[in-house]
């Protein structure tokens, strides 16, 4: 495959909304370019960048995918993302490895909230960004409408570089504004015509045109003087000021079109390779020199020696491991050793690809600003930075938000328990926003998500990749049993049969811990010897081990004092299990006689939402038991604090997107163990015993 200069490059991440129409939009340019024979249809599953069996299914995007073709001597790089929300960790490895994100709004519903929130994640990757409005050709579409929504929304630097001929089922063709050229299409050949701009539309494509010279002025001063001394710009210094614009983040095209009937795609094409930076016009990187630990600038360059930032894993149990990669200084060439950085070890470059969708095409070099696969890794992962021992520097890794959700995950046969860690840790290679942890006391393995798809797609994965049938199921609550009076019993183990006998006998009073501790504080006043002294630490031994069950429904229990102050005996029948049983038998006795109860974890959880959900937000937390601690601003977000029992809280990251339409954000940790009410206590003692029936 042709090796293209850095300058003749464009990597273009296409974001958005769920279903505005990023993947079609992908296939429509893929099509366009000639670089697939026929358009794709999500609907009937044989989209490009849409070819993991989950994603037919669901006909939704679940993971990044990369598709290049070329145009007039560039070669673009089409990073598909998905806008679903349980998918974000894929959208921010995508966004590493891009120099523009397409955001695609669709004409018919205009701004939503994956549209703001694209906004946000490339503002916070200070990511050049440029808008798409689709869907032109449906009905109650409104370029007008949307154009203006945005330029309220997102400033006045959101100026239309392009502009629609005609509406809903007579949108036929899209104007250049720059160049002034329409192009109209033509059903019967299907490919677009040049023709003069309609009269009807003159005036505004006069308006978008000085809206694109005032903005692209401001930003340079030598075109601001030009500007306001004659009045207008050229065509060239229009191309240059946007491209520099664009690249500042300071000027944010809009473009136009149908992705659906490839209508404005050679308009938008166009745009890309004359209005978009390439690599190397992109500001500069920063990274870390590891000789030094500076921090240290990078461009683009392919003349530098050699470094690339891995950005995503593909793990296929039969091909192996995938490393997607963009280079960021010098070539990768197969067969070269290269460093990992950050996990301080040699890796030696195998067999390495560009990608269409889950084709890949051989290539023995790949060079700076641009995007490949390299197979079978040993120890590199997504984040790492592959660079030359002269030159050991990282990039920064990606921050990947919290998981919000947790599911067990339990195998449907008993001898798949190893199977499913094994797969999951597999797919941990290629999906860093989940984590796995295993709970001992429940004997649970639990997976921590970003939504209930995402947990969902996980499971499945699970079954198809690596053979797994599981479960999905809320993890157990880890509930803890204690005291809140004082007892003071007498446990006595006594029994005779041939030979030595047994004899054991204690005299313990439990009270409630008070000093903020929670596991058991064990108090020797034993006088005169009435409990010989090598007898002692069994009675401890056999509180310890009697604590990992309470007396109401088996849980372990917390905050327990007891205190040894009296017993008896036996010179020859006492032994160290006699007063271990002897122990035993107090505790039940104690624990019952010290009004036991229930406690339950309650999690410190922080509510970030625009004001007006705030009632929603308030009411919803009273509804679980909790209780809002105070409210704090940040940005132009509300914070609410609140304490709430946990157990209320499996379902809360479902129940926030649909009470904000997805525009809240929370994080939650554990704080302490809180006594259950006594309605709520009963209904977990009566369930608890129905379980260790079942069981039996």
């Amino acid at each position: 495959m042709k090796t293209y200069l850095t300058k003749n490059l464009r990597n273009i991440g296409i974001i958005g909304h769920s279903g505005s129409g990023k993947t079609t939009l992908t296939e429509a340019i893929l099509y366009h370019t000639k670089t697939i024979d026929r358009l794709g249809k999500i609907e009937d599953g044989n989209t490009t960048s849409d070819y993991e069996p989950e994603e037919k299914k669901r006909q939704i995007s679940v993971s990044t995918s990369i598709a290049s073709c070329k145009w007039k001597d560039v070669k673009i790089n089409l990073v598909d993302m998905p806008g679903y929300f349980d998918f974000i960790g894929e959208t921010f490895q995508g966004l590493r490895a891009v120099d523009l994100a397409i955001i695609v709004v669709s004409g018919v519903s205009g701004i939503q909230v994956g549209t703001e929130k694209s906004w946000d994640y490339v503002n916070k990757e200070e990511l050049p960004r440029a808008f798409y409005i689709n869907k032109l050709d449906r009905e109650n579409s409104d370029f007008d409408k949307v154009l203006t929504d945005l330029k309220e929304k997102f400033g006045l630097s959101v100026v239309p570089i392009q502009y629609p001929v005609g509406k809903e089922n007579n949108f036929k063709g899209i104007v250049n504004v720059i160049s002034r050229r329409a192009k109209i299409f033509d059903e019967k050949s299907k490919t677009m015509k040049d023709v003069d701009i309609p009269e009807d539309i003159l005036e505004k494509v006069n308006d978008c045109k000085n809206m694109i010279m005032e903005a692209v002025a401001e930003t340079d001063e030598e075109l601001l003087d030009k500007y306001f001394n004659e009045g207008t710009l050229s065509d060239e210094d229009i191309y240059t000021g946007l491209i520099n614009g664009c690249t500042k983040g300071e000027v944010v095209p809009v473009m136009c079109g149908s992705a659906a009937n490839v209508i404005g795609v050679e308009t938008l094409l166009e745009n890309i390779v004359q209005c978009f930076p390439s690599p190397a016009d992109v500001e500069s990187i920063t990274a870390k020199n590891l000789k030094d630990n500076s921090e240290i600038t990078i461009n683009i360059d392919e003349k530098e020696p050699f470094s690339a930032f891995v950005f995503k894993t593909i793990a296929d149990p039969f091909v192996g491991k995938l490393s997607l990669f963009r280079v960021m200084t010098g070539k990768l060439k197969s067969d070269m050793t290269v460093y990992n950085a950050k996990k301080d070890k040699s890796e030696k470059i195998g067999s390495m690809y560009f990608l269409k969708g889950k084709q890949q095409t051989s290539t023995s070099e790949i060079i700076a600003g641009d995007l490949g696969a390299v197979a079978k890794l040993q120890f590199t992962s997504t984040g790492d930075t592959l660079c030359e021992t002269s030159f050991p520097i990282i990039f920064e890794d990606i921050k990947f938000p919290p998981e919000v959700i947790a599911k067990a995950v339990l195998p449907k046969s008993k001898n798949d328990e190893d199977k499913i860690l094994s797969g999951l840790n597999k797919l941990l290679e290629e999906d860093p926003t989940f984590k796995v942890t295993r709970d001992m006391e429940n004997a649970e393995v639990i997976v921590f998500g970003m939504g209930e798809t995402h947990t969902d797609i996980i499971s499945c994965k699970l079954k198809s990749k690596f053979g797994v049938d599981v479960i999905l199921q809320d993890p157990k609550i880890p509930y803890r049993e204690t005291i809140k009076k004082a007892s003071d019993v007498q446990g006595k183990h006594k029994k005779q049969s041939g030979g030595h006998g047994q004899y054991g006998d204690v005299k313990i009073r439990f009270e409630p811990r008070v000093d903020g501790k929670d596991d058991l504080e064990f108090v020797d006043k034993i006088v005169g010897g009435v409990v010989p002294r090598q007898y002692i630490p069994a009675v401890e031994k056999g509180l310890r081990e009697c604590i990992n069950q309470g007396v109401l429904a088996g849980y372990p229990v917390i905050r327990l004092k007891a205190i040894l102050h009296d017993g008896s005996f036996h010179p020859v029948d006492s032994s160290e299990m006699a007063f271990k049983t002897a122990a035993s038998i107090a505790y039940k006795k104690g624990l019952l006689e010290a009004e036991p109860v229930l406690l339950e974890p309650i999690v410190h959880l922080e509510v970030s939402v625009p004001e007006y959900y705030m009632g929603d937000i308030i009411g919803d937390i009273n509804k679980k038991r909790g209780r809002v601690l105070g409210m704090n601003s940040s940005g132009e977000n509300q914070v609410i604090i609140a304490e709430v029992p946990q157990s209320e809280m499996f379902r809360y990251a479902t129940d926030l997107r649909s009470m904000t339409q997805a525009r809240g954000d929370f994080t939650m940790r554990f704080e302490r163990y809180e006594e259950v009410p006594p309605l709520q206590a009963n209904k977990i003692i009566e369930s608890r015993k129905n379980e260790k029936v079942k069981d039996e």
